[in-house]
């Protein structure tokens, strides 16, 4: 494996050459959190590979993340459908969220979608469908906050409406679940709570050439509250440990409470969950 680490000057390089019609739309996200979030989304689109933040530690080789126990064929009894896959394995993605669709868990810890991935580490051949679909997305997006602005994006009414939206729905792991979601529900017709591990014990689940990792994969060693299946970082399903250090977040009190809000009472669930 070679390993990259990307300094600003060369992300400007490589979205000048590569992406020349996006850079003023890059440019113009509201926080750098936004722009790495997309920024890993274009190298493994343009080039392939394997991306995990900095606060992550590597817990299993790369060349050893698949097995043949992740490729077995698996069936959702809900829907009634069986997967399996014969060609090669073209991304990999892990849960970071694994709840009961019927129960409100989800929401009160913080999630948009009962099972919603992670995207703090995540692995793609270049060109892959739900990249593109990613980036479509973002674009149509700002896009249409632009619109709605007299077409100019960094209006502060556009600037506003974006950090209203906020991260993680934006450019994070909720936008990267509804990328995954939309095309593998279009292109298979799958279910998607059938991806939980809570009924199996966490297994892997292979769909199209899509490799969904269980909340271990990428995810392990959480403690009681919101373990969801997460195993110890000692399981052999575990393949990185995320610190979680959150150097992008600030302090919010309002953010803070409608934590507390949710997690205790169960009351403000659309209270947004970035400061302003």
């Amino acid at each position: 494996m070679a390993y990259f680490f990307w300094e600003d000057d060369g992300i400007v390089q490589m979205l000048t050459e590569f992406e020349p019609q996006f850079v003023h739309q890059f440019v113009s996200l509201p926080s750098n959190v936004e722009r790495a979030d997309v920024f890993r989304i274009l190298v493994l689109k343009w080039f392939g590979g394997i991306y995990a933040d900095v606060d992550t530690r590597p817990l299993r080789r790369p060349a050893s993340w698949i097995s043949a126990s992740d490729l077995a064929a698996w069936t959702d009894s809900v829907a009634e459908m069986s997967f399996s896959f014969d060609n090669p394995v073209g991304s990999i993605l892990g849960i970071e969220a694994d709840c009961s669709p019927n129960k409100n868990d989800y929401w009160r810890m913080g999630y948009s979608y009962p099972v919603q991935l992670t995207q703090w580490a995540l692995a793609s051949s270049s060109g892959h469908a739900i990249l593109l679909r990613f980036m479509d997305i973002l674009q149509r997006r700002l896009e249409d906050v632009a619109r709605r602005n007299r077409g100019d994006i960094n209006a502060p009414e556009a600037v506003r409406e974006l950090r209203q939206i906020g991260p993680l729905s934006l450019t994070g792991p909720v936008a990267v679940t509804i990328a995954a979601k939309t095309w593998l529900e279009q292109r298979t017709g799958l279910r998607w709570n059938g991806l939980t591990g809570l009924l199996d014990g966490g297994q892997s689940k292979l769909v199209e050439d899509v490799l969904v990792l269980p909340i271990t994969g990428f995810s392990p060693g959480r403690g009681r509250y919101g373990n969801m299946g997460s195993k110890p970082v000692t399981d052999p399903s575990a393949r990185v440990w995320h610190r979680a250090q959150g150097s992008w977040r600030s302090f919010d009190p309002k953010v803070e409470f409608g934590k507390v809000c949710r997690t205790l009472l169960g009351l403000c669930k659309d209270w947004s969950k970035q400061p302003d």
